[in-house]
């Protein structure tokens, strides 16, 4: 289930490995759509500091459940922290630090600027362009609000999942459903959602004298 954190986000939080950038795009999409991403893009860029709670649904392919788990993630500018379940990922936009709770032990790796890797803020902005081939599929009622489904299909046809649902109000993304080939579905939604808070650069960043005995596995 730790894997689970690399998707995070598209709801905004957290990882599948699908997120890896494909190359070059093919295929026509559909011009509503884009332009619904791209309010969600600049709406979220605008933002100084962006907080969030969400929670994750597991279920398999006759949506029988597979688990829950929730969590929040923290941002600003190119750090973040993500919190869910016995683990806490932190960012200081040139390393991240992974922290397992049970084991008390913490994973420090590099950022390569070069690379396509993907990050929390990353999937608020303009992955769609690069990975995904997606059409406005119209309107949903969901919790009391009427959300505008927009479907997207991976280029890169070798990756675990087919489809991807995201469902969008006010160029705010609520629900993130991915369907992986397996038939199992994994549902991302955002429960609560502050911005511009005041959030201090030393909270994205791991401090081992609040963890008396961690083990450091320093990869950098």
């Amino acid at each position: 289930m730790k894997k689970l954190l690399s998707i995070f986000l598209v709801v905004t939080l957290i990882s599948l490995p699908f997120l890896s950038m494909a190359q070059g795009a093919s295929g026509k999409n559909d011009a509503e759509a884009k332009k619904i991403l791209d309010a969600v893009s600049a709406k979220f860029k605008a933002f100084k500091t962006v907080q969030a709670k969400f929670s994750l649904k597991i279920e398999n392919g006759s949506g029988k459940s597979l688990g829950s788990k929730s969590g929040s993630v923290s941002m600003k500018g190119t750090k973040y922290l993500i919190k869910i379940n016995g683990q806490d990922i932190y960012s200081d936009g040139s390393a991240v630090w992974s922290y397992d709770k049970s084991s008390n032990e913490v994973t420090v790796n590099k950022i390569d600027p070069s690379s396509n890797s993907i990050t929390p803020q990353k999937l608020f902005t303009n992955f769609y362009d690069k990975d995904f081939l997606y059409k406005l599929n119209g309107d949903v009622k969901e919790g009391g609000k009427t959300l505008k489904e927009i479907e997207l299909t991976p280029i890169d046809k070798t990756r675990p999942f087919h489809k991807v649902l995201i469902y969008v109000e006010n160029a705010t993304i609520y629900t993130t459903k991915i369907f992986e080939k397996t038939g199992t579905r994994f549902t991302y939604s955002i429960n609560n959602i502050k911005t511009d808070a005041s959030i201090t650069d030393a909270s994205f960043v791991f401090d081992e004298k609040k963890y008396p005995g961690v083990e450091v596995v320093d990869l950098r």
